[in-house]
């Protein structure tokens, strides 16, 4: 028989018995709360106390009331309960990060999806409950692995982790990139998610970044390449990622440094082709858009939507910027226009245009057209006064400003050199640029969708540019503080995985995830101890806090998470 009286948060005081054989009835004393697993709710001991003939009720009492005290809360009415009771803090550690991580790592299935690639190993630590401390580490405070479990022993409350070494954190990033061999741990952990957030997964985003090291070492996965962060000068690797329409990431991949873009994208479509995703039509950027990409996939099935280069002269495009035809209005910052060409290629071309972004790009042009103008004036003002002293040794001076201004990085784009030597503004330049602002051209393979979805399912790439931009920022994907290239691995799948729990929490909140953070940050796990004993006590959710927890879907900390009387 159990018997109860709940606290209001969920954590009550229970008591059980057992029968001896004399017939006598022996009562324990336990603090319990309930949990949900799967759909059932079910009673979970946190602290035995004890038989309930041998329990110090008197100093149970004395902790309450101490408790009660310390929050600002009147006493429980026991008139025993002295003061000075010696109350003291012992420490104070921020939890309601990781405790809305872990609430979204368990509903999410990550926890179960896990135990299913790991198998039926043993280990000495939970292996489980490692990652978790490494991904709220990468979402929370990024760090190396090292600072990560000092953080995860000594500045968090992490549920179910008490200490963590840096030993261990390798050993769980080791097992993790062995379980997800052919992407197992995230195809498990996707479908979890995909079923409990009912993803539509008809368009699939894929984009491409790449990360450097800041070494000179180089091997078969750190090597030279086309640098998106400007530092060819050090080797990197290439890492891509697929998403959904509302930015939840689907996979990631990594590749050679020296990897080209437009060499990956067959890989891709493979590696997700055993996922059994249904109908999707992937959208890649210009970088991605080759025509042999482009075949490819229409080869493996499924349809796609491409951003296409304009600015490379090809008959096609010069046919669709030529074609007459009415703009139809999407969004008051879109418009597009279908044009059907004549070579029957089965490919359609969209072509889009934003007022607010043409507008920008005049002025952008004006205003760097006018810089130009403004030096080659000055070049050749102070050339014809040197001209007029007949200063001969001052032309090579001029000359050199003359280079200058043609290499410039945004400036020299617009000038041309006569066969004099002498720098003009490219008028035709300027014209052809005239033509593009605000505008971008897309093509796609679809013959079902309307213009308009095509345009707004390509915006939604920037969902994806999103992910590498956080991946970047907020989750510190650089440095990567390992060299060995399964490690490297496993720090992407980190990043990948905090990636996922933060874009849930931001799609349930509609908040970005650093006010979530913020917010929640100022919740703490306190430990108190008195002579009548120690308690670990939540501090209380304000309003705001209540409302992040409620709208993901996660239960709020209980407010005493553990209690040991003396």
């Amino acid at each position: 028989m159990v018997s109860a009286f709940r606290d209001g948060v969920g954590m009550y005081l229970r008591t059980t018995q057992r029968k001896n054989r004399d017939g006598s009835i022996v009562r324990y004393v336990q603090l319990a709360h309930n949990r949900r697993v799967e759909g059932v709710t079910q009673a979970e001991v946190l602290v035995n106390l004890g038989r309930e003939d041998r329990l110090d009720t008197d100093g149970l009492g004395r902790l309450v009331a101490s408790i009660n005290r310390y929050l600002g809360e009147p006493d429980a009415g026991d008139q025993r309960v002295e003061s000075g009771d010696g109350l003291s803090v012992v420490s104070s550690r921020p939890m309601g990060v990781a405790w809305l991580l872990d609430g979204l790592w368990s509903q999410l299935g990550v926890d179960t999806a896990l135990a299913e690639v790991l198998g039926k190993r043993k280990f000495t630590t939970d292996v489980e409950r490692v990652l978790f401390a490494l991904v709220a580490n990468r979402a929370i405070e990024p760090s190396s692995k090292l600072a990560a479990a000092e953080w995860a022993s000594n500045d968090v409350a992490i549920e179910g982790l008490e200490v963590m070494d840096e030993d261990q954190a390798y050993r769980a990033m080791d097992l993790l990139v062995e379980a997800d061999t052919d992407a197992a741990v995230q195809e498990a952990v996707f479908f979890a998610v995909a079923d409990l957030l009912n993803l539509e997964v008809d368009l699939l985003f894929f984009d491409t970044t790449s990360t450097y090291f800041e070494t000179e070492h180089i091997d078969d996965l750190r090597r030279h390449g086309k640098s998106k962060d400007s530092r060819p000068d050090l080797p990197q690797i290439v890492i891509g990622l697929a998403v959904t329409r509302e930015g939840i990431p689907v996979r990631c991949w990594v590749w050679p440094g020296n990897t080209n873009d437009q060499s990956i994208l067959p890989e891709v479509k493979d590696g997700l082709r055993g996922w059994r995703l249904g109908r999707v039509v992937t959208v890649v950027d210009r970088g991605l858009s080759s025509d042999a990409n482009l075949d490819y996939l229409r080869r493996a099935g499924g349809h796609w939507i491409a951003g296409e280069k304009m600015r490379d002269g090809t008959s096609d495009v010069e046919a669709v910027l030529s074609r007459q035809g009415r703009y139809q209005q999407v969004r008051d910052n879109l418009r597009v226009k279908e044009v059907r060409l004549d070579n029957e290629t089965g490919k359609r071309w969209i072509l889009c245009h934003n007022p607010y972004e043409a507008e920008r790009d005049r002025n952008q042009r004006d205003a760097a057209l006018a810089r130009v103008a403004e030096e080659l004036e000055r070049i050749d003002t102070a050339r014809a006064r040197d001209r007029t002293k007949k200063r001969r040794q001052s032309d090579e001076v001029h000359a050199k400003a003359e280079c200058a201004l043609r290499d410039h990085p945004s400036l020299g784009r617009w000038v041309r050199q006569l066969k004099s030597g002498r720098l003009r503004i490219d008028t035709a330049k300027v014209r052809a640029e005239q033509r593009l602002d605000g505008k971008f051209l897309l093509s796609t393979s679809d013959p079902d969708l309307s213009a308009e979805d095509v345009a707004l399912g390509y915006k939604n790439l920037l969902e994806a540019e999103r992910g590498f931009r956080d991946m970047k920022s907020t989750l510190d994907l650089r440095p990567v503080f390992h060299r060995i290239e399964p490690r490297i691995r496993s720090h992407v799948l980190l990043c990948w995985l905090a990636l996922l729990l933060i874009r849930v929490a931001e799609r349930r909140t509609a908040m970005t995830w650093r006010r979530i953070a913020t917010e929640l940050g100022r919740v703490h796990a306190v430990t108190l101890t008195s002579p009548a004993g120690t308690v670990v006590q939540t501090t209380p959710l304000n309003t705001v806090q209540q409302g992040i927890v409620d709208a993901c879907g996660v239960a709020a900390p209980p407010r005493i998470t553990h209690l040991h009387p003396g």
